[in-house]
């Protein structure tokens, strides 16, 4: 997408001097719009006291979820055909059918799906940027639904290009047709399905002891500023929130975003509290985690915005149906950087490579405030910055420089889901994420650069958070503490500890003293935490890393486990960074395999894994960063487990391919939110 386009009249949003001094100065000005309409409503809804759960547990319970969740409301599943709502989603979710795209001659959806193992908590979290147009262009007495927009908007192919400018621009517009020259018709009509959002949340969220389910009120802020994805998801603790979703029209910079979520929720005195995920950092050119603290111009102001960010997004999605953004194998600017499981889930490859024949292990994109504002086509270029690992590391360096750490986040997943199947990860049944999109197998099985839900795609990954009770308060106050893990899909259990005096036996009593986990948090940190200081005679942290497999359902049963990893970053003495795999229970070599033409496993796994394991490398004078990654046996990947019912012309060439760049197997794993050492 060029730099961006610029409408003939901006209408209420400042003119193009403004927006010139908010690009190079941060913010400058007016407001660009109207706050009194985005504040929370008065007078303040009543928050209802949170009853506490029947299975309450103060040494915390693994709770499964999707903070990731797309509905017809959100334009580019509309375009597909997906017809279900926030309603449907979250009854999918917690058990229940809901029907899919193809439509027959009456207009109903011809497939009925139903999830495997219902979830524990659901987000839904349509685009905020075309709320309102959504309402007007789709229903027929709103007054624009003859407009040439709405028309277009009813009209186009999947993600057109006249729609894509909107979410490109680094400047916030919307189009008069529809909206008028002041937005204000938008802006009206956007509260319609923003009230359905709202209303869904309250009718599923269990309220009652019984805590079976919870439903977060929350909205995805899609940024795709200059050519790279910068979304993120935005997750309220409970009903207290805003008259209107702040969208990237609205605020087009994710540091106005933060500050806006701040003064307009947090900071309002009205018990409105949130936090924001960004996701897709593997297709954002390296600016999700660029370091540029724009609009600062002292080392205070840049700490000042360190902090705000810290505050605001104590969370990242690191795997969803558009691929991994954990890591990548080799990375120029890493130091042993050499991770064969980094090549896992590249979905980017299939845009930058394949379209336009990048070298992942050359091609770098620019730093800095260069890399803020430099055009980009589209995902078009790697960087180190576009994954968790090394802006964990990155956010080391920046708090010895700084005092604050930007980038101490925890590790989630989700879906993303477009087809509102909140939580449908089951590889062998999967039925796309897209409506017409991938609407039959042939489609998903599809290695492509053109098949938007192709095999390059994947059904997507789970949060799961350890919180004392499931309800909205207490899974809130687990994920503003990072104490959560993401999964590739499997609901792989790992738990993660930190502290210095945790004796090798520990692993054994984990299995025979039901006391060992009020040990193990009274010893040290759980995953998201800092360790604490150092022990007399302590010469290197002792972390407890734990897991255990997926036990699967009685149809598709679950996986065995491989082995343990601990992933270490660090910045070494000549401002290197630095990154190290550790191998720490299990066996990589145990000759686990499978046979991608049948699904057959065979070898040998584990239930569970457990190990306490010093750091052989310590250096006490650096900070680091520990993470745990628990990796299962090989299994198929999805598009396998379809092709094995495909045949003739039904058949897709890639079903016949297995290689690095297009596998049939995969090992699906679970990655525990890090723990951080600081020197004293």
């Amino acid at each position: 997408m060029p730099f961006g386009i610029m409408p003939a009249n901006p209408g209420w949003y400042r003119p193009l001097s403004l927006s010139l001094c908010g690009v190079l100065l941060g913010a400058c000005g007016d407001e660009p719009y109207p706050l009194a309409q985005f504040e929370v409503p008065r007078p303040v809804p009543a928050v209802a006291p949170e009853t506490p759960c029947d299975d309450r547990n103060p040494w915390r319970n693994a709770y499964w979820g999707d903070l990731h969740v797309h509905t017809a409301i959100s334009t580019d599943a509309w375009q597909e055909d997906v017809r279900m709502m926030p309603d449907d989603a979250l009854r999918f979710g917690f058990g229940g059918p809901v029907s899919l795209p193809p439509m027959d001659d009456q207009g109903n959806p011809t497939r009925t799906v139903s999830i495997d193992r219902p979830l524990d908590f659901v987000a839904v979290t349509d685009h905020a940027e075309f709320l309102g147009e959504a309402w007007l262009c789709t229903s027929e007495t709103s007054g624009r639904y003859d407009s040439d927009f709405c028309q277009n908007y009813r009209d186009l192919e999947p993600i057109d290009l006249s729609f894509l400018k909107y979410i490109a621009s680094p400047w916030g517009f919307r189009d008069d047709d529809a909206c008028g020259e002041d937005g204000q018709r938008c802006r009206d009509a956007a509260t319609n399905y923003w009230q359905q959002n709202i209303a869904a949340a309250e009718k599923w969220d269990d309220k009652s002891s019984a805590c079976e389910r919870t439903a977060f009120i929350a909205y995805e802020y899609s940024s795709f500023r200059m050519g790279s994805n910068l979304h993120r998801n935005v997750i309220f603790r409970n009903n207290v929130v805003p008259r209107l979703p702040i969208s990237h029209i609205e605020e087009p910079l994710e540091w106005n975003l933060w500050q806006r979520l701040k003064e307009l929720c947090k900071d309002s005195g009205t018990g409105c509290d949130v936090l924001a995920i960004p996701h897709n950092s593997n297709i954002s050119n390296g600016r999700m985690f660029n370091v540029d603290y724009y609009g600062a111009r002292t080392t205070e102001q840049e700490a000042a915005r360190a902090a705000l960010r810290l505050e605001m997004e104590p969370v990242v999605e690191i795997m969803q149906h558009k691929g991994d953004s954990e890591c990548r194998d080799g990375i120029v600017g890493i130091l042993d950087s050499e991770d064969e499981l980094c090549a896992y889930e590249k979905m980017e490859d299939r845009i930058i490579q394949l379209d336009k024949g990048k070298d992942p292990l050359v091609d770098d994109c620019p730093t800095g405030i260069l890399g803020h504002w430099m055009p980009h086509i589209g995902p078009d270029c790697y960087s180190p910055l576009s994954y968790a690992r090394y802006a964990l590391i990155e956010g080391l360096a920046e708090e010895e420089r700084l005092g604050v750490n930007p980038f101490k986040f925890g590790l989630s997943a989700s879906t993303d889901t477009h087809n509102a199947l909140a939580g449908g990860v089951e590889e062998r049944s999967f039925p796309g994420h897209l409506g017409m999109g991938d609407h039959d197998a042939t489609e998903r099985t599809s290695y492509v650069s053109t098949e938007r839900g192709g095999s390059s795609n994947n059904p997507g990954g789970i949060i799961g958070i350890w919180a004392e009770e499931n309800n909205r308060g207490a899974l809130f106050d687990a994920m503003r503490r990072r104490e959560v893990f993401g999964t590739s899909g499997p609901r792989i259990t790992p738990r993660f500890f930190g502290g210095w005096d945790y004796p090798e036996s520990f692993c054994e009593r984990a299995g025979t003293d039901g006391d060992w986990l009020q040990s193990a948090y009274r010893q040290g940190v759980a995953m998201g935490g800092d360790l604490p200081g150092a022990s007399p005679g302590a010469t290197a942290p002792s972390l407890v890393a734990m897991a255990v497999a997926d036990p699967g359902t009685a149809k598709y049963p679950g996986t065995p486990l491989q082995r343990l990893q601990i992933i270490k970053g660090w910045v070494d003495d000549a401002g290197n960074r630095r990154t190290r795999v550790y191998d720490v229970a299990g066996d990589p070599d145990n000759g686990a395999t499978v046979d991608t033409a049948t699904c057959r496993q065979s070898g040998a796994g584990f239930h569970q894994l457990c190990s306490v394991w010093r750091d052989p490398d310590f250096d006490p004078s650096q900070r680091s960063v520990y993470y745990l990654r628990a990796v299962e046996n090989p299994s198929c990947r999805f598009d396998a487990w379809q092709c094995i019912h495909l045949e003739g012309d039904e058949r897709p060439p890639n079903c016949d391919v297995d290689t690095r760049e297009q596998p049939k197997s995969q090992q699906e794993r679970a990655w525990s939110s890090p723990i951080w050492y600081t020197p004293e």
